[in-house]
């Protein structure tokens, strides 16, 4: 079977090149290794959210995605307030102050995947996709390059992308070299329902055992994100339920009043993952696959789309004759995404490591820091700008 492109991994980052590209007179292929599940019939809360940017969600939309969502899910975020470790630092962001309607929404990740593979699967749609399928084998040649599914499929594709994760199976074909380092904590999520309205406030607190954030969701919830230390994080896994809520409301300075679980908390390591390389002759790699940072920005998934949104714009301003695969046309998608790549890298890692010092100094000036850009507009609208593409 011969495709343009062969994506590998559909979540959402990847099911979303795969929109971007499926009218544009090229051969797409995407293969899923996990059967995609339908939506809860209880439509019960998922406690993994994503923050979308409002140019991803413009992304979305264009793609049909984010109008099949059901909006009554969705919740736009207003404002933002970050709190400091020495209870008198903050930082304030607000839409209305950069002139702009929101500065994100926050959704569900299995309502943004559901949307994405309905818009996949339409009637007349001509993405072929091979659901649930492992790969068993990758070849590249001069021409094209080949994929070897377990049933037996052999695929060949002018381009294969890897959108296969943080641990990415095409990316350890290709013998791509990755640096990367463990933080030593975890992801633990979980929704709450508040005793007080959010008001569309996204709230988050640089404590000195991680990073709380809590992000509002309809009505009083709202979806806790917390990066903790591996050991508070197993801890907290194995609280009751009561001394749980408690644990929130403690370390969230009472600001939303008492909390009442509404999904058990689950968790998972975070990693900072440096991709040496985007591109090689036949393949290039987006999302998760290209790069891992900590999630106290909000803004991975936001990094990923912007991986699809440009990786789709440079295969259709190919000329016709040029291959999908060209090294010299992926080679321009790796040099556009490289500075926002590195940017973002930096400054996740960076916060994560200032923040995470216990040196008497480096609380002092960390909090300082936080002050003194709350007190300057141009620097704050700049950083918003950067958050909201």
């Amino acid at each position: 079977m011969k495709f343009d492109v062969v994506i590998v991994g559909g979540g959402l980052v990847g099911a979303s090149l795969a929109l971007a590209l499926k009218d544009s007179g090229l051969e797409i292929a995407l293969v899923e290794f996990r059967p995609v599940p339908p939506l809860p019939a209880d439509e019960s809360w998922d406690s993994r959210v994503y923050a979308i940017s409002p140019g991803s969600a413009a992304f979305l939309q264009n793609l049909g995605v984010w109008d099949a969502l059901d909006q009554e899910r969705v919740t736009p975020v207003y404002n933002m307030s970050v709190f400091g470790d020495d209870n008198a630092a903050r930082l304030d962001f607000s839409a209305y102050n950069i002139g702009v309607p929101e500065l994100a929404f926050i959704v569900e990740n299995r309502q943004l995947q559901h949307a994405a593979w309905r818009e996949l699967k339409c009637p007349g749609n001509s993405i072929k996709v091979f659901c649930p399928a492992q790969c068993s084998m990758m070849l590249r040649a001069e021409s094209n390059a080949e994929l070897h599914l377990d049933d037996g499929t052999v695929v060949q594709a002018g381009l294969i992308v890897g959108a296969d994760g943080g641990n990415s199976w095409v990316r350890e074909q290709a013998g791509i070299e990755v640096s990367r380092h463990s933080y030593q904590q975890m992801g633990l999520v979980a929704n709450f329902e508040a005793t007080r309205p959010h008001n569309n406030v996204a709230h988050q607190w640089f404590r000195r055992d991680g990073v709380l954030a809590l992000l509002p969701m309809p009505g009083r919830l709202v979806s806790m994100v917390w990066s903790a230390r591996e050991e508070l994080a197993q801890t907290m896994l194995a609280l009751p339920e009561k001394e749980l809520c408690e644990r929130v409301v403690r370390a969230s300075q009472h600001s939303l009043g008492e909390m009442r679980l509404v999904t058990r908390p689950a968790a998972f390591p975070l990693n900072f993952v440096h991709v040496k390389k985007l591109a090689q002759p036949h393949l290039a790699l987006i999302g998760d696959a290209a790069h891992g940072i900590h999630p106290l920005a909000g803004q991975g998934v936001n990094l990923g789309l912007r991986d699809a949104q440009e990786l789709a714009s440079v295969i259709r301003s190919r000329g016709l004759q040029s291959d999908c695969g060209d090294y010299l046309l992926l080679r321009r998608y790796e040099r556009a995404r490289k500075e926002d790549i590195l940017a973002m890298e930096l400054v996740t890692d960076g916060l994560q490591k200032l923040f995470n010092h216990t040196h008497p100094t480096l609380i002092r000036l960390r909090n300082l820091g936080l002050e003194i850009t709350n007190r300057l507009p141009l620097i704050k609208d700049r950083l918003m700008q950067q958050a909201l593409s």
